[in-house]
């Protein structure tokens, strides 16, 4: 069956996968998914992953990542450009997730990253998905409180 937002099933299954508190899931893999998992990784949303050769396009194996007391990490992954709705920003739009405590991912012209380092870089793109982690939530309802 022929998936119509790859990135979309992606977002899904580390979703359901975490809510389901599994240690790892498997996505089928390609390069700009590599790429999200890097990311994902670097910030601190996943504990790792691996790239599995199996013969096809081969499979992205991520490793979720749990708090104190099996909490979830990931509070929320949410898909913005779609398929039928491409969203582009320029360097200067693009706008800080949770008052900066979450992060967005764009595809740029100088490659996929998080938005704090496409405003180093004054790089505009496509912005992929936003991710925001419990933590980051915890925090700003404190702080409105």
């Amino acid at each position: 069956m022929a998936i119509s937002d790859p990135i979309a099933d992606m977002l899904t299954r580390i979703r359901n996968a975490a809510k389901a508190k599994f240690n790892s899931v498997d996505v089928p893999g390609s390069t700009l998914k590599i790429e999200l998992a890097k990311i994902l990784k670097n910030e601190g949303y996943i504990r790792n992953y691996k790239f599995l050769k199996d013969g096809k396009q081969g499979i992205l194996r991520l490793y979720l990542k749990y708090g104190t007391g099996q909490s979830n990490v990931i509070y929320g992954l949410k898909r913005i450009s779609k398929p039928s709705r491409r969203v582009y920003v320029k360097c200067k739009e693009i706008k800080p997730v949770f008052n900066g405590m979450g992060i967005a991912i764009l595809s740029t012209s100088k490659g996929v990253m998080t938005d704090k380092k496409a405003r180093h870089l004054n790089a505009g793109g496509e912005i992929l998905c936003h991710g925001w982690s419990r933590g980051g939530v915890v925090m700003i309802f404190k702080k409105l409180i």
